[in-house]
């Protein structure tokens, strides 16, 4: 009796099959994710906490405290959420070629690390700021709660919370002891800003950005188990939106107020504004979305409409999109190359960011015809489950 092969490994999800939710919340969320970076490739200025010029104009001021309030620290959280949900959506489709489970752990480690790796390169060549190497190493330690029950979930999303809060309160009075200098971005000798941007990577990914990430990560496992942006339930992705949107506003006024020069607290009551604004950014990265899966679930009664799906191909070519964002970045406001970094504010820098974000957009909505990839996500793909 001859034995039949075993099936090949089962790769990644077809683009044309991808749930649209998901995809059209990364490609609004980059939008968030390019203002929330641009201004810290700035240097030549004292900067608060969220790395805004505190000598900045009128203008420059207004836009660092929408950015506070509604970007800074709330995108980082949408996107762990994201990488989340996508990791249960990856498990599931391995396992549902009968796979067992340490097959699937293998491959969800192999792509964890991979995207550690990516990390690495980011940091290296372009970005200090770099969160692929969080979300690697979150899903190499971590994998093992897809499958575990949700009350373990929950649980230890909650406490994931608590560490955040303590790891925030470090890096608060951090940053208000130490001396204030420019970040990587300001060193004009393009060899001594790769060590510098490896420091401060190796330094902040296993803490700061981990501690970011884990309690958004675990939530987004939570939710792809009840499949909320594929079949979104009204009711409760609504609450979650307007709680969540709430909690995100109210928490992050006390440090808009002191990093726009309004307000000059003690350095306790300004850190414990620092830790505010950052936990409850985890609520307002949830509600946007909340936001986007219930928008998405009307968007699905008809026919996406041209700017729907730019936006999903841009979310499909996300992580391209992601780089290629430090890319433009590097190029313009590096001392090395376009060196705008000092000589152009916060305000400048969002426009700036706006008009990347609109290049990339563009770019995947041309170039990601006919089900093609970004050229990040098929190396990914390629490294993760090897020649189909």
């Amino acid at each position: 009796m001859s034995i039949a092969p075993p099936a090949p490994l089962p790769g990644a999800t077809p683009v044309a099959s991808r749930a649209l939710a998901p995809d059209l919340a990364r490609g609004l969320m980059l939008l968030l994710i390019a203002l929330a970076h641009a201004h810290m490739y700035l240097s030549g200025h004292e900067a608060g906490f969220r790395g805004y010029a505190l000598d900045g104009s009128g203008l420059d001021r207004l836009v660092a405290g929408i950015q506070i309030l509604l970007v800074d620290g709330r995108a980082l959280p949408m996107f762990a959420a994201l990488f989340g949900y996508g990791l249960v959506q990856l498990a599931n489709r391995q396992a549902a070629t009968g796979r067992s489970w340490p097959e699937v752990r293998k491959v969800l480690r192999r792509r964890s690390l991979w995207l550690l790796a990516f990390g690495f390169c980011h940091a290296l060549l372009l970005f200090f700021g770099d969160i692929l190497g969080a979300y690697g190493l979150i899903g190499l330690v971590l994998v093992g709660f897809v499958r575990r029950e949700d009350r373990a979930v929950l649980r230890a999303a909650v406490i994931g919370v608590v560490l955040h809060v303590v790891v925030l309160f470090g890096f608060g009075f951090l940053t208000v002891s130490a001396p204030k200098g420019d970040t990587p971005a300001a060193i004009a000798d393009p060899l001594e800003a790769i060590v510098m941007r490896l420091i401060g990577w190796s330094g902040m990914t296993p803490t700061y950005f981990a501690a970011s990430v884990v309690p958004a990560f675990l939530f987004g496992l939570w939710a792809a188990r009840r499949r909320l942006l594929e079949q979104p339930e009204p009711r409760l992705l609504s609450r979650v939106a307007v709680v969540g949107t709430a909690l995100a506003l109210v928490g992050g006024v006390p440090l808009m107020l002191i990093d726009t020069r309004l307000w000059a607290p003690a350095d306790l009551v300004a850190v414990s504004a620092y830790a505010l604004h950052s936990v409850t950014g985890i609520a307002g990265g949830l509600a946007y979305a909340a936001i986007i899966g219930l928008v998405a679930g009307r968007t699905r009664r008809g026919r996406p409409g041209p700017v729907v799906r730019a936006l999903v191909a841009c979310g499909q070519w996300s992580l391209t999109c992601y780089l290629l964002q430090s890319v433009i970045f590097v190029a313009v406001f590096a001392p090395y190359a376009g060196g705008l970094g000092t000589r152009v504010g916060d305000a400048a820098a969002s426009g700036i960011a706006v008009l990347t974000w609109l290049v990339t957009v563009l770019l995947a909505a041309l170039l990601s015809g006919r089900g093609r990839r970004g050229p990040a996500e098929a190396a990914l793909r390629r490294l993760t489950y090897g020649r189909r």
